[in-house]
């Protein structure tokens, strides 16, 4: 369903996809199946949504922007493409990826060049400097990691020295790059 008020150039748009009114998506865009984009978005031309993927109202995607399947994106949620942003110039498009699963919250600005792990959540306006590791629980200015979840978002307590479980019982081995599943 695309909304007759939104305007949508792009063909590489996947089934049972929604657009919603006052959103504009530029003709080299790719949105994958089952997506959810809201009102009052922008997607430019060098920008990828995997499946499944949710975009609440307010959001502006911006080139070199790679979104992988089942990841949250809250309202209202910044990102930046360019570390030295200039009035005029050529500068070039500095990618960040979203990877599998994870969820940013409402208000948060995420810094370009930047790798947003597996499963990880950014809490509500948290200000995004650097790569989050997967499963972890974010928030704050600057955000820091302050704990870890599972892939349903919920907050994991500590099982002994550097493991983790779920409510679950499902247990992980933090890891330099984050968690995983034992």
């Amino acid at each position: 369903m695309i909304h007759e008020l939104s305007n949508v150039l792009s063909v590489n748009i996947g089934g049972h996809t929604r657009i919603w009114q006052y959103a504009v998506v530029m003709k080299g865009a790719v949105i994958g199946s089952n997506c959810n984009i809201g009102s009052h978005t922008f997607i430019e031309d060098d920008v990828i949504i995997g499946n499944n993927v949710t975009i609440k109202n307010g959001v502006y995607l911006w080139n070199g922007l790679r979104i992988e399947d089942n990841v949250f994106i809250g309202p209202g949620v910044v990102f930046t493409n360019d570390l030295y942003p200039r009035s005029r110039g050529g500068s070039t498009p500095v990618s960040t990826v979203i990877q599998h699963g994870a969820s940013i919250g409402a208000g948060s600005a995420i810094l370009c060049g930047i790798n947003i792990g597996t499963y990880s959540m950014a809490g509500m306006g948290a200000v995004v400097t650097k790569d989050i590791p997967a499963h972890a629980l974010v928030y704050g200015n600057p955000a820091k990691v302050m704990g870890w979840v599972d892939e349903e978002g919920r907050k994991m307590k500590r099982h002994s020295g550097d493991k983790w479980i779920s409510e679950s019982l499902i247990v992980y081995n933090e890891t330099g790059a984050g968690l995983e599943r034992q």
